[in-house]
């Protein structure tokens, strides 16, 4: 680990700055010439798609359509290190529980499946069919398909996904649950009650369009960089940007475009942010409702767009109209002024986008803020038009693709009518679990079996004590991945790790090349193709993995496994005549971008139970007295977790949050200095962290303090280091994404 070193960040975002990050990264992971030619090919028509993020690609390529977060992901994957049978031979596994998340990540590729050998305490080789073989037989020999979990990361590709979900339900279960519990599942659920569909209703050409942009709880600058392009260019044309963040964060001020010879000289970048404003964490519920209030009272509502597109108004009206102004006021952290300020703007434009992330779905009351911004949206008429319209931001580069493809564990009758008519099986109906029961029911014994499809389980989930000591349980974990990390350490009383091709590299079917698809957030999806050697000759893909898995497992099956991996087009003609929008599939995917599917919205049609786009009411008092009030004589502080500059959700790809200005050190809580004063800390004191919860408290040690421009009483921290915090019963009321950006804590000198 680097020294430590506290210093504010002065220099935009982009720039210098992450030119120098992305070859510090090549040189590291020993791929400077092969690394920069491959990022040549990132997220172009004739390449693959970055794994960074879900930001889509406009039409107008240029050379380089990658931001240094992506060229970190790309190096990680393409890395000239090996995790070898020799690498698991040398240290047993109580020794690399012992080491941190960037020393694991830092070891490099898997290139062998493994298997946990509990009377040396160390992986040993195993070969594929062996594998599969030792799978299936815990599979079969559970009472009920319902004792196994399934987990999917959003890395999958749709062709993947879709077999994967389809061998789930041929064994009998929908344990599903996906990193989209943990995400945006507020958004799924929310948006489809108010507008008929759960994804963002813009592309990215609306951008080019609108006049107001509102953006909500994410941070481009880190999570999804290449949006800061977007951004830029709709600042230059004098597009309105309204900022609502806690925390100030570099890349939503100020953006240096690296292929910009003015910027880059003079280092000074493009101004971001029109108006910046800090609201107390988790006010953005009471911030929409102002909004909406301030156009009721003082602007002018879409009268016509109202009265023939939209469902429940008068309710919704006479909800805000009775809302007290200070109680918005005390419960968002705005002023008066403030939503004078912001509601003149927003009245001004006459088309305008609203964007959230995880800022706003890790609440307890997330589905209703998202509703409540919804309802802003409709209050103007921005449905429906050019440069208007909803935009979730994923940060998985398919999350959302997965969930098209079926990867759910509350799937819809008709699809499964669908699935099941075409394979010739009847698909289970019950519901599964997420991944807040499906801790639960690995904790009582009710699931025996968890199989991970890429991802991290182990430190992406909340109540990391009950996360690992749920998994510990099981009889058998199995993870699909390309790089060791945490959840291959704490892992079941028999254990498997299988190496999977990455998304940079060329897969071989049949001799044959084979493209695979994403969905980004904007519902573009198009083909990606891997363009280097495989990292090892005994890597298979996770279409092939899933295949030959199902073979083992489900003898009876009648779908033709080993023949659909045989050639993807295969693939996608079944997808094709099961999931609705993927009608020639073949065909449209293969066109430059691909293709763009069909969202109902855009036209002004509304696939709701009224048939229209429906306003839907939050008592915002009702909400406020569901909060959870621990009972002590301590302070009491709001905490969220927040990423650092150097990873990619639980990747840590080293120590530096370059824009925050923290360097050698994640253990960290970032404070505002007038309350360090008033509860006589300094910056750089260590203290203990301890969440309150109606089971009890969690704590989390010696964290250093951190001065930081964040609202007063509130603080912030990198995850997953801060997800011990984390209650597992501590969600959004209906959706169950964990609080993670909304938790009770209160702190004591270490």
């Amino acid at each position: 680990m680097a020294d430590v070193k506290i210093k504010h960040y002065t220099q935009p975002a982009g720039g210098w700055g992450a030119l120098r990050a992305t070859l510090q990264h090549l040189r590291h992971e020993g791929i400077v010439a092969a690394g920069t030619a491959l990022l040549l090919k990132s997220n172009q028509a004739e390449g693959f798609d970055c794994p960074g993020c879900a930001w889509p690609e406009p039409d107008a390529h240029s050379t380089f359509e990658f931001c240094e977060n992506g060229a970190k992901a790309v190096a990680a994957e393409a890395t000239s290190k090996r995790v070898t049978r020799d690498f698991f031979a040398a240290h047993a596994v109580s020794y690399l529980a012992k080491q941190d998340d960037c020393f694991l990540e830092d070891q490099g590729r898997l290139t062998e499946p493994m298997v946990y050998d509990p009377e040396s305490d160390h992986y040993r080789p195993i070969g594929w069919e062996a594998a599969f073989a030792r799978i299936a037989e815990h599979l079969r020999g559970l009472a009920s398909p319902d004792e196994a979990i399934f987990y999917t990361s959003g890395r999958t590709s749709n062709e993947a996904a879709f077999l994967y979900q389809l061998f789930v339900r041929e064994f009998g279960t929908n344990n599903m649950p996906d990193c989209s519990n943990m995400c945006h599942e507020p958004t799924s659920l929310g948006m489809p009650e108010s507008i008929g569909i759960g994804k963002g209703t813009v592309t990215l050409e609306d951008f080019d369009h609108a006049d107001t942009l509102l953006l909500f709880g994410h941070n481009p600058g880190t999570n999804h960089p290449r949006m800061l392009g977007t951004l830029r260019q709709a600042a230059k044309r004098g597009c309105q940007i309204l900022v609502f963040n806690p925390l100030r964060e570099r890349g939503l001020e100020r953006f240096a475009n690296p292929q910009d010879p003015v910027e880059m000289l003079t280092n000074h970048g493009a101004q971001i942010a029109s108006h910046y404003y800090q609201p107390k964490i988790g006010g953005d519920l009471a911030i929409a409702l102002g909004i909406s209030r301030w156009i009721l009272e003082e602007g002018t509502p879409d009268a016509a767009f109202i009265a023939e597109h939209t469902h429940g108004f008068a309710a919704f009206r006479d909800s805000v109209l009775n809302t007290p102004w200070a109680q918005i006021e005390e419960m968002s952290g705005l002023s008066r002024a403030d939503f004078q300020e912001i509601g003149r703007i927003y009245e001004r434009g006459r088309s305008a986008i609203v964007t959230w992330g995880m800022g706003i779905t890790q609440h307890k009351h997330a589905v209703a803020t998202i509703q409540m911004l919804i309802n802003m949206l409709l209050l103007k008429g921005n449905m429906g038009k050019p440069g208007a319209g909803a935009a979730p931001i994923r940060g998985h580069s398919n999350v959302q693709g997965d969930r098209t493809m079926g990867i759910y564990e509350q799937p819809s009758p008709a699809f499964l009518h669908k699935l099941g008519a075409e394979f010739g099986f009847n698909p289970p109906q019950k519901h599964g679990f997420d991944v807040v029961a499906s801790i639960a029911a690995m904790l009582d014994g009710r699931a025996r079996v968890f199989f991970g499809m890429g991802g991290n389980f182990a430190n992406a989930t909340p109540d990391t004590a009950k996360a690992h000591a749920a998994l510990r349980q099981c009889d058998l974990t199995v993870h699909v991945t390309t790089k060791l990390n945490r959840s291959h350490i704490v892992h079941g009383k028999e254990a498997l790790i299988l190496p999977c091709l990455g998304r940079t590299e060329i897969d071989i079917q049949n001799g044959n090349p084979q493209g695979v698809t994403v969905e980004d957030s904007m519902s573009m999806v198009h083909i990606s193709q891997g363009m280097k050697e495989p990292a090892s000759p005994h890597l298979m893909s996770e279409c092939a993995i899933v295949a030959h898995l199902a073979v083992a497992t489900l003898p009876g099956s009648r779908t033709p496994w080993l023949d659909l991996i045989a050639d993807y087009d295969r693939i996608r003609d079944r997808i094709a005549r099961v999931v609705d929008g993927f009608e020639d599939f073949n065909q449209r995917v293969h066109r430059p971008r691909g293709f763009h599917l069909h969202l109902p919205p855009r036209s002004r049609i509304w696939p709701t139970a009224t048939g229209k786009a429906n306003f839907l009411a939050h008592d915002l008092g009702a909400l406020r007295a569901e909060r959870f009030a621990p009972q002590t004589d301590k302070r009491v502080f709001t905490l969220m977790s927040i990423r650092s500059h150097d990873q990619y959700n639980t990747t840590i790809y080293g120590f530096d949050d370059r824009y925050r200005g923290v360097s050698g050190i994640r253990k960290v809580c970032f404070m505002n200095a007038a309350d360090m004063q008033d509860m006589g800390f300094q910056a750089g004191d260590q203290v203990n962290i301890t969440s309150h919860w109606t089971d009890g408290e969690r704590q989390a040690m010696g964290f250093m303090l951190v001065a930081y421009d964040i609202p007063q009483g509130c603080l912030a921290g990198y995850y997953p280091e801060l997800n011990v915090l984390v209650p597992l019963s501590s969600h959004d009321d209906r959706a169950h994404t964990p609080t993670s950006k909304s938790i009770a804590v209160t702190l004591a000198a270490a």
